[in-house]
């Protein structure tokens, strides 16, 4: 069970290190991260066994990073939130949290949920992406990889299939650019990286010469892409 990879998604340096080295020494494997936005690109491309989740987070808080990982994976989640409160532990396990730890935490305690809760899972990142998706007319179809409007088949590449499929998966998120190129280019988002603009633009028209206003993938200056 040791060899579990755990990702510790804490903004606070030395409570992150306190706890790498907490499950270092109890032999998990440890990645890190210090906000959501990063938080969830790692959840999503690295499969860990288990997330430490921190609610209050810079760029994304921890109930987005948690609502739009629900939505593509079952990867336990334990979060971590202050001691009094309440109302952040229930929105928490409402939004799929597996498990809930009050700040400041007992260690052993922290271990205990850890393994029990590792314990009632595989052991591995569970997919639950819909194979299903219908937007207005627009019909996804993750198993096929395929793209209809009404009935007119809409001839995408894969890159571009997997693009409006994470899009429509997180419809009214807005999906930054670095977590698109992380979670379907596989490489990090260069600083004059413009290929995923013009794969966006060529969905756009592809989209709209279908029937379907292209449109609706709207821009977010300085943030992402969001389907509307």
């Amino acid at each position: 069970m040791n060899a579990s990879r755990i990702l510790v998604v804490e903004d606070d340096k030395n409570l992150n290190q306190q706890l790498s080295e907490l499950m270092l020494q109890a032999g998990y494997q440890v990645d890190n991260c210090y906000d959501g936005e990063q938080g969830l690109i790692n959840a999503t491309t690295q499969t860990p066994d288990l997330v430490l989740l921190d609610v209050m987070l810079p760029k994304r808080d921890g109930f987005s990073v948690l609502s739009m990982l629900r939505k593509t994976s079952q990867v336990p989640v334990i979060m971590l939130s202050a001691k009094d409160a309440e109302q952040e532990r229930i929105t928490g396990l409402i939004q799929g949290a597996d498990d809930y730890v009050p700040k400041p935490f007992n260690r052993t305690e922290l271990m205990l949920r850890i393994e029990a809760l590792l314990r009632r899972t595989s052991m591995h990142n569970i997919a639950t992406t819909n194979t299903h998706i219908q937007i207005d007319g627009l019909t996804i179809d993750n198993q096929q990889q395929s793209v209809q409007v009404q009935q007119t088949r809409v001839e995408l590449t894969p890159i571009q299939f997997k693009i409006l499929a994470e899009l429509c998966q997180q419809q009214g998120q807005v999906l930054s650019k670095a977590y698109l190129s992380q979670r379907v280019l596989r490489k990090t988002l260069g600083a004059h990286d413009r290929s995923l603009d013009m794969h966006v633009s060529r969905i756009r028209r592809k989209l709209t010469e279908a029937g379907w206003s292209g449109e609706r993938i709207e821009t977010v200056h300085g943030k992402g892409y969001c389907l509307a």
